[in-house]
């Protein structure tokens, strides 16, 4: 797997790349590096472990609690739910470390570990390579300091996180949702109970779809990642707006009445003019990523709000909102980030807000995300190139500024090496779909002749 920590955790082929034996390796490492730098000190650690509903997530969870309880950490067991639940509850309890056990949005056969810190905020990535070091020296052999007797980790189920969890939604609700009929695509994935109740507690009248996990069936034509039955099932029910999760719930897409995607900026971009309102967007500031559409960089400056953008990746979005205060941030994914509620995107928190904005305004959803224009964008992949020399080719350079010449203020080009492939991606965004192709198909030439 290479680098076994990536921007999100660990993630693989559950039983190929992720195995048992790794999970508890990995686990028993994170409890020992923690130790080490002190985080335990004073008092018996604890952990809050939960998953999603993939069958690979039952003996995953298991080789992890028995990797923290061997270590000497009590596990508190929350079963099924989101992975900012996770997060939430490892701070609201006071936990040293929460652990949850998801591959996002991936294909049922992959799985995934990732950690958080006390207080629900991601590991620092000395940490998490500091596990990954530690994993590897105990991997070829070296002997475990093992607690033994009333040393050992105890094991709990904690069924009250359901509860706490929804209870903590509905108290970031700056108003009810009444009056409105929402469909929920849930993913048959880990906001399948957590998601319709915090809705239907809000007010709601909810049609669920893709809420009924088996284990196998996670993502599978449904969620985020496949709106189509989401926006027949609005269509066909009437509702007011729909609302899709992945399969961990931390991203949100949205449809509106007339089943037309609401994407991630389009909803940032909503939620950033209903806190502007209550005054509590700091700063008057959106951070998102570089892969955010020039529609929405131009739609804030209209309203008056500034963007900050970073690399693409949520947690490069988060450390800029935590370094510099900021409220609201996110991706064109549907990772929303609201920080004063969360301290990582909440696919449930984000639908809810919007929901809220459309009862508090009556206003429908697709009037509220027509604040902003989705310029066109055409990404073109280019693969066996030398990517490393993208900032500093001549030709590449020139062919470039040529093309943002002919685009003027109205368009973008973003040139991207992959972090995981040999591959170069051109991004061009224009008012006139033609335009952006042909500038894309323009610069991938290029692209080739001057990397390949």
């Amino acid at each position: 797997m290479g680098r076994l920590f990536g921007t999100d955790g660990v993630r693989g082929v559950a039983n190929a790349d992720l195995t048992a034996e790794m999970a508890l390796g990995l686990s028993v490492a994170a409890a020992h590096v923690l130790a080490e730098a002190g985080t335990f000190e004073g008092h018996r650690p604890r952990a809050v472990v939960g998953r999603d509903p993939r069958a690979s997530g039952e003996f995953l969870e298991a080789a992890v609690v028995a990797g923290l309880a061997s270590a000497g950490v009590d596990v508190l067991r929350v079963g099924v739910l989101p992975t900012p639940a996770v997060a939430h509850l490892t701070g609201a309890l006071g936990a040293d470390l929460g652990v949850m056990l998801s591959a996002s949005h991936n294909a049922m056969p992959d799985n995934g570990i990732k950690f958080f810190a006390r207080g629900g905020h991601k590991l620092a990535d000395e940490l998490e390579d500091r596990i990954e070091a530690v994993y590897e020296e105990h991997r070829t052999g070296a002997p475990w300091d093992r607690p033994t007797g009333s040393g050992v980790g105890r094991v709990k189920a904690y069924d009250e996180g359901f509860d706490q969890y929804v209870a903590h939604l509905l108290d970031a609700l700056p108003n009810r949702l009444d009056g409105l009929r929402i469909v929920l695509d849930e993913a048959h994935g880990a906001a399948a109970r957590v998601s319709p109740e915090a809705f239907t507690r809000a007010g709601a009248r909810v049609v669920t779809i893709g809420a009924e996990p088996d284990g196998l069936n996670i993502n599978d034509g449904c969620g985020s990642t496949h709106l189509d039955r989401l926006r027949a099932a609005v269509v066909e029910h009437g509702a007011d707006l729909g609302i899709a999760h992945d399969g961990d719930a931390d991203r949100c897409l949205a449809v509106d009445h007339t089943g037309e995607e609401v994407d991630g900026d389009q909803i940032l971009a909503v939620l950033a003019l209903a806190m502007r309102e209550r005054s509590v967007l700091r700063s008057d500031t959106v951070v998102a990523t570089v892969m955010s559409n020039l529609g929405f960089k131009l739609a804030l400056e209209r309203e008056g709000l500034k963007l900050v953008q970073t690399a693409v990746g949520d947690r490069y979005v988060l450390e800029e909102m935590k370094d510099k205060g900021y409220t609201l941030g996110g991706e064109q994914s549907g990772h929303v980030i609201a920080l004063d509620h969360a301290t990582t995107g909440d696919g449930t928190l984000t639908g809810l807000l919007l929901a809220a904005r459309v009862a508090e305004t009556g206003r429908t959803l697709r009037d509220l995300a027509s604040v902003m224009e989705r310029l066109p964008q055409v990404l073109v992949n280019v693969p066996d190139v030398d990517k490393s020399r993208v900032a500093s080719s001549a030709d590449l350079a020139a062919a470039v500024a040529e093309a943002e010449r002919e685009l003027g203020s109205t368009g973008r080009i973003l040139l991207r090496p992959s972090g995981t492939e040999p591959l170069v991606r051109v991004m061009v965004e224009a008012a006139d779909i033609d335009q952006a192709r042909s500038v894309a198909g323009r610069l991938a030439d290029v692209v080739k002749s001057a990397l390949g």
